[in-house]
């Protein structure tokens, strides 16, 4: 084995698989089961990121490097937040300027 390299065991690759099979049979039992509405897209998206942060963590080696995960995961993920702020702001901002244009122009 090279020097410095990391020998993780392969009791958590076979935990972390077994998880991602029951977080998978408990999305589709939401499906299955009939939840409408709010709940079953809230239920369907917890087990989806949870799914996704375990693959990000435990089966690209990010658990054990903690720089790497925030860069590979919370920096994009708040820059997703700033762009959607900033949609939103602008958004808001052309439906107060389209108001305004529309009140002059019908008067």
């Amino acid at each position: 084995m090279a020097e410095g390299t990391q020998q993780h065991p392969l009791k958590i690759y076979f935990y972390v698989w077994t998880l991602l099979f029951v977080f998978s049979a408990i999305s589709y039992w939401v499906d299955w089961y009939g939840f409408q509405g709010y709940t079953r897209w809230t239920l369907i998206l917890i087990f989806m990121l949870l799914k996704a942060g375990f693959i990000c963590a435990i089966f690209m080696h990010m658990w054990w490097e903690r720089m790497p995960i925030i860069a590979a995961i919370l920096f994009p993920c708040f820059a997703i937040l700033v762009f959607v702020f900033i949609m939103w702001h602008e958004s808001y901002w052309t439906l107060i300027v389209r108001k305004i244009y529309f009140a002059i122009a019908g008067s």
